[in-house]
Protein backbone atom coordinates (compact mmCIF):
# COMPACT_ATOMS: atom_id res chain seq x y z
CA UNK A 1 0.00 0.00 0.00
CA UNK A 2 2.36 2.07 1.05
CA UNK A 3 5.03 1.50 -1.78
CA UNK A 4 1.83 2.42 -4.14
CA UNK A 5 1.49 5.48 -2.71
CA UNK A 6 5.12 6.69 -3.11
CA UNK A 7 5.25 5.34 -7.10
CA UNK A 8 1.89 7.53 -7.13
CA UNK A 9 3.68 10.40 -5.55
CA UNK A 10 7.10 9.82 -7.96
CA UNK A 11 4.54 9.76 -11.21
CA UNK A 12 2.73 12.75 -10.13
CA UNK A 13 6.48 14.88 -10.09
CA UNK A 14 7.53 13.20 -13.25
CA UNK A 15 4.69 14.32 -14.76
CA UNK A 16 4.75 17.81 -13.86
CA UNK A 17 8.59 18.29 -14.53
CA UNK A 18 7.68 16.94 -17.83
CA UNK A 19 4.85 19.38 -18.34
CA UNK A 20 7.47 22.11 -16.98
CA UNK A 21 10.27 20.95 -19.55
CA UNK A 22 7.26 21.11 -22.21
CA UNK A 23 6.86 24.63 -21.86
CA UNK A 24 10.60 25.81 -21.67
CA UNK A 25 11.03 23.50 -24.37
CA UNK A 26 7.88 25.60 -26.53
CA UNK A 27 8.78 29.04 -25.21
CA UNK A 28 12.45 28.27 -26.63
CA UNK A 29 11.70 26.63 -29.88
CA UNK A 30 9.17 29.96 -30.06
CA UNK A 31 12.00 32.55 -29.47
CA UNK A 32 14.39 30.67 -31.60
CA UNK A 33 11.83 30.87 -34.17
CA UNK A 34 11.45 34.72 -33.65
CA UNK A 35 15.25 35.87 -33.77
CA UNK A 36 15.95 33.40 -36.61
CA UNK A 37 12.86 35.69 -38.55
CA UNK A 38 13.67 38.70 -37.50
CA UNK A 39 17.49 37.70 -38.77
CA UNK A 40 16.15 36.50 -41.84
CA UNK A 41 13.84 39.81 -42.32
CA UNK A 42 17.66 41.89 -41.88
CA UNK A 43 19.59 39.76 -44.16
CA UNK A 44 17.11 39.52 -47.32
CA UNK A 45 14.94 42.74 -46.74
CA UNK A 46 15.82 45.37 -48.80
CA UNK A 47 17.09 48.21 -46.78
CA UNK A 48 14.09 51.36 -46.73
CA UNK A 49 14.60 53.75 -49.71
CA UNK A 50 16.70 57.10 -48.79
CA UNK A 51 13.38 59.41 -49.93
CA UNK A 52 11.42 57.84 -46.93
CA UNK A 53 14.02 57.27 -43.73
CA UNK A 54 12.36 55.26 -41.53
CA UNK A 55 9.79 54.45 -43.69
CA UNK A 56 7.67 57.46 -43.05
CA UNK A 57 4.75 58.53 -45.20
CA UNK A 58 5.72 61.60 -47.07
CA UNK A 59 3.16 64.54 -46.34
CA UNK A 60 1.15 65.54 -49.75
CA UNK A 61 1.41 69.07 -50.23
CA UNK A 62 -2.18 70.72 -48.96
CA UNK A 63 -0.53 68.82 -45.76
CA UNK A 64 2.93 70.77 -45.47
CA UNK A 65 0.79 73.89 -46.99
CA UNK A 66 -1.23 73.30 -43.92
CA UNK A 67 1.73 72.50 -41.57
CA UNK A 68 3.58 75.92 -42.98
CA UNK A 69 0.54 78.43 -42.20
CA UNK A 70 0.62 76.65 -38.32
CA UNK A 71 3.97 77.00 -37.72
CA UNK A 72 4.31 80.86 -39.55
CA UNK A 73 1.23 81.52 -37.44
CA UNK A 74 3.05 80.40 -34.31
CA UNK A 75 6.08 82.10 -35.14
CA UNK A 76 4.24 85.38 -35.24
CA UNK A 77 2.72 84.64 -31.73
CA UNK A 78 5.69 84.29 -30.15
CA UNK A 79 7.94 86.26 -32.07
CA UNK A 80 10.15 83.61 -33.63
CA UNK A 81 11.63 85.87 -36.40
CA UNK A 82 13.77 83.20 -37.66
CA UNK A 83 11.06 80.41 -38.02
CA UNK A 84 8.60 83.37 -39.19
CA UNK A 85 11.05 84.04 -42.39
CA UNK A 86 11.29 80.37 -43.10
CA UNK A 87 7.78 80.37 -44.66
CA UNK A 88 7.75 83.50 -46.26
CA UNK A 89 9.91 84.36 -49.56
CA UNK A 90 12.30 87.21 -49.61
CA UNK A 91 10.06 89.00 -52.31
CA UNK A 92 7.01 88.63 -50.68
CA UNK A 93 4.42 90.92 -51.33
CA UNK A 94 1.73 91.59 -48.61
CA UNK A 95 -1.57 94.35 -49.31
CA UNK A 96 -1.21 96.96 -46.75
CA UNK A 97 -3.96 96.86 -44.35
CA UNK A 98 -4.13 100.95 -44.36
CA UNK A 99 -4.31 103.21 -47.80
CA UNK A 100 -1.04 102.71 -48.57
CA UNK A 101 1.16 100.90 -51.38
CA UNK A 102 1.48 96.97 -50.91
CA UNK A 103 4.42 96.17 -48.61
CA UNK A 104 7.39 94.48 -50.32
CA UNK A 105 10.09 92.48 -49.44
CA UNK A 106 10.72 90.50 -46.36
CA UNK A 107 13.16 93.25 -44.45
CA UNK A 108 10.17 95.83 -45.14
CA UNK A 109 7.45 93.20 -44.21
CA UNK A 110 10.20 92.69 -40.70
CA UNK A 111 10.20 96.01 -39.89
CA UNK A 112 6.12 96.69 -39.68
CA UNK A 113 5.70 93.62 -38.29
CA UNK A 114 8.51 94.39 -35.24
CA UNK A 115 6.30 97.54 -35.01
CA UNK A 116 3.43 95.47 -34.72
CA UNK A 117 4.60 92.86 -32.41
CA UNK A 118 6.16 95.07 -29.69
CA UNK A 119 2.63 96.78 -28.41
CA UNK A 120 1.14 93.33 -28.10
CA UNK A 121 1.30 91.23 -25.30
CA UNK A 122 -0.55 87.73 -24.38
CA UNK A 123 -1.12 87.19 -28.65
CA UNK A 124 -3.87 84.05 -29.61
CA UNK A 125 -4.97 83.44 -33.16
CA UNK A 126 -7.33 80.89 -34.29
CA UNK A 127 -7.55 79.59 -37.67
CA UNK A 128 -10.66 78.14 -39.29
CA UNK A 129 -12.34 76.83 -42.31
CA UNK A 130 -8.85 76.38 -44.11
CA UNK A 131 -9.12 75.81 -48.13
CA UNK A 132 -6.15 74.46 -50.15
CA UNK A 133 -5.42 74.48 -53.10
CA UNK A 134 -2.43 73.29 -55.69
CA UNK A 135 -1.95 74.02 -59.04
CA UNK A 136 1.73 72.67 -59.91
CA UNK A 137 4.34 74.36 -58.15
CA UNK A 138 1.65 77.44 -57.19
CA UNK A 139 -0.80 77.13 -54.38
CA UNK A 140 -3.02 79.20 -52.73
CA UNK A 141 -4.71 78.95 -49.34
CA UNK A 142 -7.59 80.97 -47.59
CA UNK A 143 -8.75 81.00 -43.89
CA UNK A 144 -10.77 82.59 -41.54
CA UNK A 145 -8.62 83.94 -38.16
CA UNK A 146 -9.99 85.48 -34.93
CA UNK A 147 -6.93 86.87 -32.99
CA UNK A 148 -6.90 88.16 -29.68
CA UNK A 149 -4.34 90.17 -27.39
CA UNK A 150 -3.21 92.54 -24.93
CA UNK A 151 -2.52 95.75 -27.17
CA UNK A 152 -0.63 99.14 -25.34
CA UNK A 153 -2.62 97.77 -22.01
CA UNK A 154 -6.07 97.28 -23.15
CA UNK A 155 -7.69 93.86 -24.36
CA UNK A 156 -7.98 93.93 -27.91
CA UNK A 157 -9.56 91.56 -30.46
CA UNK A 158 -9.98 91.28 -34.41
CA UNK A 159 -11.89 88.61 -36.84
CA UNK A 160 -10.80 88.50 -40.48
CA UNK A 161 -9.94 86.42 -43.45
CA UNK A 162 -6.59 85.97 -45.12
CA UNK A 163 -5.84 84.48 -48.44
CA UNK A 164 -2.04 83.11 -49.05
CA UNK A 165 -0.43 82.68 -52.35
CA UNK A 166 2.27 80.00 -51.90
CA UNK A 167 5.00 79.23 -54.87
CA UNK A 168 7.15 75.90 -54.14
CA UNK A 169 11.13 76.51 -53.85
CA UNK A 170 12.74 72.95 -53.65
CA UNK A 171 10.67 71.51 -50.67
CA UNK A 172 9.20 74.13 -49.35
CA UNK A 173 6.27 75.68 -50.21
CA UNK A 174 7.00 80.04 -49.42
CA UNK A 175 4.52 82.94 -49.04
CA UNK A 176 4.91 85.08 -51.88
CA UNK A 177 1.59 87.28 -51.53
CA UNK A 178 -0.55 87.61 -48.76
CA UNK A 179 -3.73 89.65 -48.30
CA UNK A 180 -5.70 89.68 -44.98
CA UNK A 181 -9.06 91.14 -44.72
CA UNK A 182 -10.39 92.67 -41.52
CA UNK A 183 -13.67 91.96 -40.82
CA UNK A 184 -14.44 93.15 -37.21
CA UNK A 185 -12.36 94.45 -34.42
CA UNK A 186 -13.01 96.11 -30.79
CA UNK A 187 -10.37 97.48 -29.06
CA UNK A 188 -11.35 97.69 -24.68
CA UNK A 189 -15.01 99.87 -25.47
CA UNK A 190 -15.01 100.59 -28.75
CA UNK A 191 -17.25 98.96 -30.77
CA UNK A 192 -17.20 96.86 -34.03
CA UNK A 193 -15.58 97.53 -37.25
CA UNK A 194 -12.92 99.99 -35.25
CA UNK A 195 -9.79 100.21 -36.97
CA UNK A 196 -7.71 97.61 -34.64
CA UNK A 197 -4.40 99.22 -32.76
CA UNK A 198 -2.35 96.30 -34.11
CA UNK A 199 -3.23 94.29 -37.17
CA UNK A 200 -3.88 90.69 -37.29
CA UNK A 201 -1.10 88.06 -38.14
CA UNK A 202 1.12 87.99 -41.37
CA UNK A 203 -0.73 91.76 -41.91
CA UNK A 204 1.77 94.65 -41.99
Amino acid sequence: MQHNAINSKLRRRLHRNASLLFVIGLCLTLATATFAQKDKKKKGDPPPPPSAPGNVIPLQDEQKIDYEISEMLGAWQVGDVDKLHKNIADDVVVVNGNWAPPVIGWDNYLASYKTQRARAQQARLERTNTLIRVSGNIAWASYQWDFSAVVDGQPSSAQGQTTLVLQKRGDTWLVVHNHTSLVQASTGAATANATPPATPPTKP
